[in-house]
């Protein structure tokens, strides 16, 4: 407030104020809480973490051919291979081919003792001489009382023919009256005894004759019964020498000169070498995709052999199954069981497709999500995406990039649990 004079009168002037002085307080604090407000809107909240360019990869996404394979490490096996087992038990005496020897079918790999078998044969032979000696006894017998039968029967027909005669000349005499009747009868009685007698005699002589049959026949069978029984025990004898089923080669042999094995041991395998066949062990991420027909290539400087999944094993062990591939076309050179070889597995048809390079981001991500690179270089930001099929280089991508963008491919770990990613 100032005074000022006029003409000898003293005047009050008030001085104008924009806001009063008492709302001064109200207006900064206002001012202040907007300030705080417009902080907080526009603040980045995202969580960051610096690291310098050069500890992580940076690749490109791309769009391009995609090639569904994969690779895989496979081992040369023989086509098949059979299992040597001991028919019959026993100490080994003889090892007469080694492991890697070419085999024929019926070559002699080792000879084997059993004294068990051997009283057995002695047994049976002289079971089957003493029924042999038996039988021939009874048939000796049996010959002669058929030829006893025979002459019972001769002498039943013509002592039948005589009293028939008698009966006969002693009807005519009874009838003139030239013997007495009783002479008659007696002579009627003794042809009537005679014909019964033969009557007799033939069905005795029928009867013997069936049951020297059936117990010849009987006698007959178990002695071919016990010449079986002694070929089966032979047989068993010949088994102590055992032999290759096949012909290929003499693989494993597990027995040592002196070792008693019993029946049913596992002497050692043949392997058929007529053709090959490689086993792989494949990751059991793929067990949805492997069937048997696939083709898989052998890639060698000079050529490409072709292969062909012909089994798929059912059976997952520590994460990975078994598959068997035959060749559809020539075979490798100088091949050998046991040979490694680096085979591409083809699982599906070649696509256009957008892609990004294999990375260490895998392991943490899982494919839901990767840094992506903004494009000013400075940064790099979380964001989801889908991945569908990969081969050994590439991821394809399905969902969540575009050609031209660029992301972080590099192991996560040093990332921790941020959103953001600034470049130093």
């Amino acid at each position: 407030m100032e005074i000022q004079s006029s003409g000898g009168m003293d005047r009050v002037i008030v001085e104008k104020r924009w806001i009063k002085k008492k709302y001064w307080k109200y207006f900064i604090g206002s001012a202040l809480l907007l300030t705080v407000i417009l902080f907080f809107i526009f603040r980045d909240w995202t969580s960051t973490v610096r690291v310098e360019k050069e500890r992580i990869t940076i690749a490109p996404v791309f769009r391009g051919v995609f090639n569904d394979y994969i690779t895989n490490d496979g081992t040369a096996a023989p086509i098949s291979t059979v299992f040597l087992d001991a028919y019959e038990g026993g100490k080994v005496e003889e090892i007469l081919l080694e492991e890697g020897s070419m085999l024929k079918k019926g070559d002699v790999i080792i000879r084997l003792s059993n004294n068990d078998i051997n009283l057995n044969i002695l047994n049976s032979e002289a079971q089957l001489a003493e029924k042999s000696n038996f039988l021939r006894e009874v048939r000796i017998r049996m010959e002669q009382e058929k030829h006893s039968l025979e002459r019972e029967v001769l002498n039943a027909r013509f002592d039948l023919i005589a009293k028939k005669r008698t009966y006969e000349q002693n009807k005519e005499l009874y009838k003139d009256q030239l013997i007495s009747k009783d002479e008659y009868l007696r002579s009627e009685e003794a042809y009537q005894l005679a014909d019964k007698t033969q009557e007799l005699v033939l069905l005795r002589q029928k009867q013997d004759s069936s049951f020297r049959s059936l117990q010849i026949e009987q006698i007959s069978d178990n002695l071919k019964n016990m010449q079986t029984n002694l070929n089966l025990v032979k047989q068993q004898q010949d088994y102590l020498n055992v032999k290759s089923p096949v012909d290929g080669q003499l693989g494993s042999l597990m027995v040592e000169i002196g070792q008693s094995i019993t029946r049913g041991f596992r002497i050692g395998q043949i392997n058929i070498l007529t053709s090959y066949k490689i086993e792989a062990d494949v990751d059991e991420h793929y067990i949805d995709r492997i069937r048997t027909g696939l083709t898989a290539y052998i890639e060698r400087t000079r050529d490409t052999l072709t292969l062909e999944i012909k089994k798929v094993y059912p059976e997952v062990r520590n994460g990975r199954f078994k598959i068997d591939l035959v060749f559809t076309g020539n075979l490798p050179e100088n091949i050998r069981i046991g040979q490694s070889y680096f085979i591409k597995l083809k699982l599906g048809q070649t696509v256009e497709a957008t892609q990004i390079p294999q990375g260490g981001f895998y392991q943490t991500t899982g494919g839901q999500w990767i840094f992506v690179v903004d494009k000013s270089g400075q940064f790099a930001v979380k964001r989801n995406i889908k991945i569908g099929r990969k081969n050994p280089q590439y991821y394809e991508v399905l969902d969540g990039l575009v050609p031209g963008e660029e992301v972080i491919i590099s192991d996560y770990s040093i990332f921790g649990t941020n959103d953001k990613v600034e470049f130093k």
